[in-house]
């Protein structure tokens, strides 16, 4: 059993867990299924200034590959995926849906936002129910009409898009596809395998499971890591960590400079080393936990989409650049679709970096461009790295 391992350690065990360091192949489904299998889901978000965050994590890991294979997999009619409420908003493995439905559960509770506005509205979601049963799947919009758009309380929505968002956390009704990113719903019985909605795993099993697996991504993580993978409480994890140092699956271990207890998956690689360079999506599970990043990187890291635009210092969508084992820079990146050009709206050198990084950095912008199917890049000259990225660039 190890019992202390080095921060340099930590990091290649986490970058092989995540699957980082793997040569890049031409990608088929298998690839694509077997990535998602080993993260455990692919979170969403409707950011679209370089590419949705769903896409970014399969690129970084794997390279340039054909999105619409993506899309027929996660999206399809006979997709093995679901989505889910896993961290935040998420692509899952449909066989995982199960191990939420306590979540599903609780957000029924008096406590529960979702609980009270589905106390208030019950008719709107018995005609909800209804037309999904009759015509489904259906869009919000085909659902909606004048009468009721925009008449909701959150965001902006209408009573049929709460309906259908209330429904939704509440395991009643499934993601069945999406659209331009336009999301279709469907009654999780017409949807899902029967033995799948059926199935019924305690609290405590789920928890257990979800622990197991979060751990594994991470492949070392402290309590907190752990807990946040799918955002589950620390108290709840706690346990399941107990049990799972009981039956040999986690080592607790030290990790130099960690400061706080930590704990190795079994099946955990250590690595020599790690060769990789990558654009990490904000929303990537190897920076999602912005204290893990600066504890495993050194590197500090918010994102500045809600930042008024002169009070930010990096960008609109920085992204972390990681090249081997060390977070170099960032880089906040716009596709401009209509005119063909990805543009380089800043770039940041970390203190640390290698003075030649940039050699590094733009054969992966070249292929960034291409899988964006742009014709050029451009760099507005902005941050410290611009200037050595636009020589490398030959421009």
């Amino acid at each position: 059993m190890v019992e202390t391992i080095s921060a340099a350690a930590a990091r290649r065990i986490a970058l092989a867990a995540q699957g980082f360091g793997r040569p890049h192949a031409p990608v088929a489904t298998r690839q694509l299924n077997l990535l998602i299998a080993r993260l455990g889901l692919l979170q969403l978000d409707s950011v679209t200034v370089f590419e949705r965050s769903h896409y970014l994590p399969v690129f970084a890991r794997l390279g340039a590959y054909d999105k619409a294979a993506l899309d027929r997999l996660t999206f399809g009619r006979k997709s093995a995926y679901t989505e889910a409420w896993a961290h935040q908003a998420a692509i899952i493995p449909v066989e995982s849906w199960p191990l939420w439905r306590w979540a599903m559960e609780a957000r029924r509770s008096d406590a529960s936002d979702w609980a009270r506005w589905g106390a208030e509205n019950g008719s709107m979601l018995d005609f909800l129910r209804g037309e999904l049963a009759a015509k489904g799947p259906l869009t919000a919009r085909q659902i909606e009409h004048d009468a009721n758009r925009r008449t909701g309380p959150w965001w902006g929505w209408s009573d049929v898009k709460t309906g259908l968002e209330t429904l939704f956390m509440w395991g009643e009704v499934v993601t069945a596809g999406r659209t331009r990113f336009e999301r279709s719903y469907d009654l999780a019985a017409s949807r899902l395998p029967a033995d799948v909605v059926q199935r019924d795993i305690p609290k405590p099993e789920a928890v257990r499971e979800l622990v197991r697996f979060g751990a594994r991504a991470l492949g070392v993580g402290t309590h907190r890591d752990i807990a946040d993978y799918f955002r589950l409480t620390q108290t709840t994890t706690k346990q399941a960590i107990d049990e799972l140092v009981e039956t040999g699956e986690l080592w607790p271990v030290t990790v130099h400079g960690w400061g706080k207890p930590a704990w190795l998956h079994r099946d955990a690689r250590i690595p020599r080393r790690i060769e990789t360079t990558a654009l990490l999506s904000p929303f990537d599970p190897m920076v999602w936990e912005r204290d893990r990043t600066l504890r495993m990187f050194g590197f500090h890291y918010r994102i500045e989409i809600y930042t008024p635009a002169p009070k930010r210092v990096f960008g609109y969508y920085s992204l972390p650049v990681l090249v081997d084992e060390a977070i170099v820079g960032r880089i906040d990146l716009k596709s401009d679709r209509q005119a063909g050009v990805l543009r380089v709206q800043s770039a940041w050198r970390e203190a640390d970096a290698p003075a030649d990084i940039e050699q590094r950095i733009v054969p992966m912008l070249r292929e960034a461009a291409a899988w964006q199917a742009l014709d050029r890049i451009e760099v507005a000259g902005r941050g410290d790295l611009s200037a050595a990225i636009a020589g490398a660039l030959g421009h």
